[in-house]
């Protein structure tokens, strides 16, 4: 194989920041700028392996994501040109920014690898970093900061310019994470055929692991270490957000938090002098989605993408899961893990473990630069233990776009070269899906749902049901206390019903 056609991932860097005077703090920018400085000094190379950058990508940051976390503190207009001015990259010629997604850092890693592999990148950084605790403080405390910065200029977008949810979605409320993710879960806890309580448990159980690790970890947030009890029980400290999700169950955005990594080729790496030990290969990768749309899923307990990329993956890494070593599941909700590893035959309580940081939950969930993160964990721990495989997966929107990695410090036998995802997207968009109508008539069963809270209590259901042809509709209920809470301590999952319509919205009604 040709050196120079050969991917490697030469540096990384993460860092947590716990300044808690807003004035004092870095800036979603400065902290990504700090952690890129950060990667390059680990790879031996430093600055000059900061000149050798031809291209960064940067994740989309969550104010620039979501109507929940928008910055009042003005905008940066070009962030990966800002970027390469504050850490000095002057021979950059790629900018990328890209649109949001959960698994964008893998994504992106897979593209560059392969660009690497064409000769078209010679070397690449690919950073983030959110300060949302930092801006909720100076909100609070009605303090102004001045995170502007118009450095002008063009840059390039990867990814996929879609919203997450429908126009139905929206009307009824289904408008982000906190309101999807309940909804898988609670069609799990009937695939699996639960009851509300059993499920309560066993949720509190696997986070409970995930909450050791986060104990460990001296970049995590919420360090701990909280029991299975604690995570499951309902109490004015752990209220339900999303009901059956407690709020030691959702992933926690408010953090400061930055991860980089850096990537050549091989031929690159030794003549910037980059020492072997520092080396890490990617040796299988995937990426596919499920239908776009959480109303034209299949069902709600499965993910047919998932299994897709994973056996892409695997295939080419020519290796198993038994052969994998360490492991780090996207878990920005339970649903996610529990889908992830129904579809790659992997056990819940695993002794590997489901997760190398602490997951979203508690070492934090840095909006979309999560596995960024995850992969420069990843990086530690292969280089510290050569030849062991490890695996990271990724997750965007509602388990929708789905994205593996598989890591070692061994180098692989055959060039780089992914299965074009097109070639196995195409099957994915085959799978059949119910007929979904945007209003609804008749007698009708409740497929999934979930009951949205606020600081007062419950305050909306969403669901979404089947009428008795199979057609299926997304729907809320009376906003009745009584009711509310009563989907919160009885089975509602198959319950018959009827559901009318006003021309704009459905209403289910429960018999």
């Amino acid at each position: 194989m040709d050196d120079s056609r050969i991917p490697v991932l030469v540096g990384s860097a993460q860092f947590t920041q716990r300044e808690p005077d807003p004035l004092r703090a870095l800036s979603p920018l400065d902290l990504t700028a700090k952690v890129a400085m950060l990667a390059a000094e680990d790879s031996g190379a430093g600055a000059r392996l900061i000149d050798a950058l031809d291209s960064i990508v940067v994740i989309r940051s969550f104010s620039d994501t979501s109507w929940r976390f928008e910055c009042p503190f003005g905008r940066y207009t070009n962030p990966p040109r800002s970027l390469a001015g504050r850490i000095g990259a002057h021979n950059t010629r790629r900018l990328v920014y890209t649109h949001p997604g959960g698994n964008m850092p893998q994504w992106s890693l897979n593209r560059l690898c392969e660009m690497i592999s064409r000769g078209e990148v010679g070397a690449a950084l690919i950073a983030g970093a959110e300060a949302l605790n930092t801006q909720k403080r100076a909100q609070r405390a009605g303090i102004r900061l001045d995170w502007n910065d118009d450095p002008g200029g063009d840059f390039g977008q990867w990814g996929v310019d879609k919203r997450g949810w429908s126009d139905a979605e929206d009307l009824h409320g289904m408008r982000g994470a906190i309101y999807a993710y309940p909804l898988f879960e609670n069609a799990i806890r009937g695939a699996l055929g639960r009851s509300i309580p059993e499920h309560q448990q066993a949720m509190g159980k696997l986070l409970a692991d995930f909450a050791r690790v986060a104990a460990g970890n001296p970049l995590a947030d919420r360090r701990e270490g909280c029991t299975a009890q604690a995570i499951a029980t309902v109490s004015a400290d752990n209220p339900y957000i999303g009901f059956p999700y407690t709020r030691l169950m959702n992933a926690n955005a408010f953090i400061d938090q930055g991860a980089a990594i850096i990537l050549t080729s091989v031929a690159r790496a030794r003549a910037l002098g980059i020492p072997r030990d520092k080396w890490v290969f990617l040796h299988g990768c995937a990426d596919a989605h499920d239908h776009w749309y959480i109303s034209d899923r299949r069902d709600y307990h499965s993910s047919p993408a998932i299994r897709m990329v994973f056996e892409q993956a695997f295939a080419m890494a020519q290796t198993t899961l038994d052969k994998i070593g360490a492991i780090d599941m996207y878990s920005c909700f339970t649903s996610a893990v529990q889908i992830a590893c129904q579809e790659i035959g992997l056990a819940i309580d695993d002794p590997r473990g489901l997760t190398i940081t602490g997951g979203l939950p508690y070492f934090g969930g840095p909006g979309n630069n999560y596995v960024t993160h995850a992969i420069a964990e990843m990086m530690n721990r292969v280089r510290a233990k050569p030849g062991m495989k490890g695996l990271v997966t990724a997750n965007g929107n509602y388990v929708t776009k789905h994205s593996a990695g598989i890591y070692s410090t061994d180098m692989p036998d055959t060039p780089f070269a992914p299965q074009t995802p097109d070639a196995y997207q195409e099957t994915l968009d085959r799978v059949p899906h119910p007929v979904f109508v945007d209003l609804a008539d008749g007698a009708a069963t409740i497929e999934t749902y979930t009951v949205m809270h606020d600081r007062q209590g419950p305050s909306s259901a969403i669901l979404f049901g089947r009428r008795d042809d199979g057609a299926r509709f997304i729907a809320n209920t009376a906003p009745d206390a009584g009711l509310l809470a009563e989907m919160e301590t009885n089975e509602f999952l198959g319950r018959r019903g009827r559901v009318s319509n006003d021309g704009r919205q459905n209403l289910f009604s429960p018999d």
